[in-house]
């Protein structure tokens, strides 16, 4: 019933996967699907196992991005309203919610610590390699923030990069981060998908313009391997391989 669906109002009931991270010590995928929460799968299975459907009494409705920091095994991940299911996201955009939360799951006691909260629309989240701050990309904002997870500055962020409709944030093997976002075409005033590489300072090493194969459409990632970049977007039907 639930194979190939798009029918948005099964999606309660089906699932709609959007954050994956995979833990390398382990094996296991970590999923976060927007309407089931945070779920693993573990090597073998054909099922995934439900971890946490919400935190501090107050349930995911719109869980978002993850990623694992692979040393400790410790699970980030967003959720990027409070008050409105992905049926209903526009809703969040317009209204400027401010309800997201970027939180963690901690495998070795299955608990999940609310990081950050009231964060206007939280996409994307990556973990630097040495797991002293975490990236988070705030979609209703147009911005992205850097999250001190230890060290004299930890539990606090602050701003590092401004860019429009900021998705999903992708490490690479180097250290420095792809994001999918997008910027304003000068002539039409309309927005045109880009994958930005980014530092952990928020500096924009490197820009790609994706208008050519996608259009006006906007791209959710931009993942780096091997010399080229694997782009995705929720509204076309395939994934695009930009060679570098």
């Amino acid at each position: 019933m639930c194979d190939g669906i798009t029918d948005p109002d099964l999606g309660p009931m089906c699932g709609r996967p959007f954050g994956l991270g995979f833990h390398y010590a382990t094996n296991q995928l970590y999923v976060c699907d927007a309407y089931l929460g945070l779920m693993v799968l573990g090597s073998g299975r054909r099922l995934a196992t439900p971890l946490s459907t919400g935190v501090e009494g107050v349930p995911y409705r719109f869980c978002n991005g993850l990623d694992v920091h692979q040393l400790s095994g410790n699970v980030f991940f967003t959720d990027s309203t409070t008050n409105y299911d992905l049926r209903n996201a526009s809703k969040g955009l317009e209204s400027n919610d401010s309800t997201g939360r970027l939180l963690m799951y901690n495998p070795s006691n299955n608990r999940v610590t609310v990081l950050l909260k009231n964060l206007p629309g939280p996409a994307g989240v990556a973990v630097s390699q040495d797991g002293l701050y975490a990236l988070v990309s705030n979609y209703n904002a147009n911005n992205t923030i850097r999250f001190w997870l230890r060290g004299p500055r930890a539990d606090t962020y602050e701003i590092i990069n401004f860019q429009a409709r900021p998705n999903n944030i992708q490490r690479t093997l180097v250290g420095d981060f792809w994001e999918a976002a997008a910027m304003v075409k000068q002539s039409t005033q309309t927005l045109v998908p880009i994958g930005q590489r980014i530092s952990g300072l928020g500096l924009v090493l490197q820009t790609v313009n994706f208008e050519r194969w996608y259009g006006n459409k906007l791209i959710s990632e931009v993942q780096e391997f091997r010399d080229a970049l694997y782009v995705a977007s929720p509204d076309v039907d395939f994934i695009g391989i930009y060679s570098f």
